[in-house]
């Protein structure tokens, strides 16, 4: 069986060399939408004239959206295509208004900036694909230049309840179109311009947590690229801190352990939403605090855990639609960009095992898909509105790399990760999985049989290990990491180099080898799931 999957493997990528990985399964639907989502990712890249291709978001959405085409998928797209990532992030500094406002999309027709529209952080997506495609400075400082007067526009308009909060003056500004959130607020800023609130709006403008969590994790990262470019001029540490403090003195109610939009009248807007995944894939809180989130929310099967997470609003909300599936909708169902967003929080605080509870089920919806689509069904995974949308593309591609395959990081680890997707519905066999990166001008190869993981590079074998763990090679200092990525605890033997090094290890432990021995350099328990 190896013999024939490495065959079937070794011909696709024969046969397909403009590609850095390739997939085979005998789960013959998952394989074909991997193909799929390899084809009609590139029909979302289009040419807007000028010789440089970009990320079009995809669907009914012609152009590249600075909350999602221009951060998240951006950052995914580094992997599998970087050149066409970096001319989607170049764009945002190029259209940028004098007075430093980013467009919040850029279609063929030219930018728009009629609201702001943010949630994943620019500079955290431009700083790991700097890391990742051969460190580009001139790139990195017409990021940063344009990322810091941004800073200022925030700052001088969307601050004027003057509490370092950044302020929602419309639905659009956080892009959660249809959210019991926004009920009775306007879709857009005050006659289309994005410094004005509606005068007459009983509640706005809100004090977003997930705006102002945006700004906290964008100064982080603005303060490392401004160390790589030895730029001295702002202090983003302290700034970030008055972000992290405006956030959780106004927003963050403790009782409830959620975060929430804070009206005019001092009022918490009291919609549980994805608000609080948001947050927290911006790396607030610390490890307890993450934990104290799962077990309350995320994986609460009352809240956010439905059959195929996460769902918009918290299941419990009267407010909660599942049937919003046929539109563009953030009022119940799951929402692939929160599920793009999600390895961000998850693997901040090392729960890999809670994130694989996440990726299964998805990528068994994607099994029984035909089409790329905006959401799912939150209790069937039944696909949802519109079709070849990129997030759910890149999710496809980026979930079986985090399970399945060969994943580069931008601080030169290479996760190898041996779990196989699960058959959950109407199947009985474990199907047989191998994926193929080209990495550092190396060919990886990963092989899942029989519970048994095989490596090679180069076609040569490498390493050999059993299923139920991550392998890490660093390829900055040489070292060797091992992950727990099961409940259960592993015991086995990892080969590598044709030397046995036994272990056992469990659920989100790492292990690293150092003088031959393994060593545990992290072990932060696993958070089961809960019911009310």
């Amino acid at each position: 069986m190896t013999q024939a999957i490495l065959s079937r493997l070794y011909d696709q990528i024969d046969q397909t060399t403009d590609r850095t990985t390739h997939f085979v399964s005998t789960n013959n639907q998952l394989e074909a939408m991997v193909t799929k989502a390899h084809v009609q990712l590139n029909q979302c890249i289009k040419d807007h004239g000028n010789g440089k291709p970009v990320l079009h978001e995809g669907g009914i959405y012609h152009g590249t959206w600075l909350e999602s085409t221009g951060t998240i998928n951006a950052e995914i797209l580094s992997r599998f295509l970087p050149d066409i990532a970096q001319h989607t992030f170049e764009q945002f500094a190029t259209h940028q208004s004098a007075d430093g406002l980013i467009p919040y999309k850029v279609t063929p027709d030219g930018p728009n900036y009629r609201q702001i529209q943010l949630v994943s952080p620019l500079a955290r997506s431009v700083w790991s694909h700097y890391q990742l495609n051969g460190r580009d400075t001139a790139f990195l400082k017409k990021m940063y230049d344009a990322m810091a007067q941004y800073d200022t526009w925030l700052t001088t308009y969307r601050n004027t309840r003057q509490t370092g909060c950044v302020e929602a003056f419309s639905t659009f500004d956080t892009g959660h179109d249809r959210s019991p959130r926004f009920w009775h607020a306007p879709d857009v800023p005050h006659t289309g311009n994005a410094t004005q609130c509606h005068p007459d709006s009983p509640h706005l403008p809100f004090l977003a947590p997930d705006l102002t969590a945006n700004v906290y994790c964008q100064r982080l990262y603005l303060a490392k690229i401004a160390a790589e470019l030895e730029d001295k001029t702002h202090d983003w540490l302290t700034l970030a801190d008055q972000s992290l403090h405006s956030l959780m003195e106004h927003c963050y109610h403790k009782d409830d352990h959620f975060f929430y939009d804070l009206d005019r009248n001092h009022q918490h807007v009291k919609v549980q939403s994805d608000v609080l995944l948001r947050v927290l894939a911006c790396e607030v809180g610390d490890d307890a605090f993450f934990k104290q989130a799962l077990s309350r929310y995320l994986l609460n099967t009352k809240k956010f855990f439905s059959a195929y997470p996460f769902t918009s609003i918290a299941l419990d909300d009267p407010r909660f639609d599942p049937t919003s599936t046929a539109y563009n909708s953030w009022s119940g169902t799951s929402n692939f960009l929160s599920l793009i967003r999600a390895p961000h929080a998850f693997e901040a605080h090392g729960h890999y095992v809670e994130l694989s509870w996440v990726l299964q089920p998805i990528l068994t919806a994607f099994a029984h898909m035909d089409r790329f689509p905006q959401t799912l069904h939150p209790w069937t995974g039944e696909a949802g509105f519109t079709d070849i949308y990129s997030p759910s593309i890149l999710c496809l591609l980026d979930y079986i790399e985090r399970l399945s395959g060969i994943l580069p990081r931008p601080d030169g680890e290479l996760w190898i990760t041996g779990l196989t997707p699960y058959p959950f519905h109407q199947e009985h066999e474990q199907h047989t999985v191998a994926y193929s990166r080209h990495h550092n001008d190396h060919e990886y190869t990963l092989t899942h049989i029989n519970e048994t993981c095989t490596l090679y590079k180069d076609r040569e074998e490498l390493a050999t290990f059993p299923a139920g763990i991550r392998f890490i090679l660093n390829n900055a200092d040489q070292s060797i990491s091992i992950v727990g990525m099961s409940v259960r605890t592993i015991k086995g033997t990892l080969t590598y180099q044709q030397t046995d090094y036994p272990f056992q290890i469990k659920g989100n432990e790492i292990q690293t080898l150092q003088a031959g021995a393994w060593v545990t350099t992290q072990s932060p328990g696993i958070v089961s799931p809960t019911y009310e």
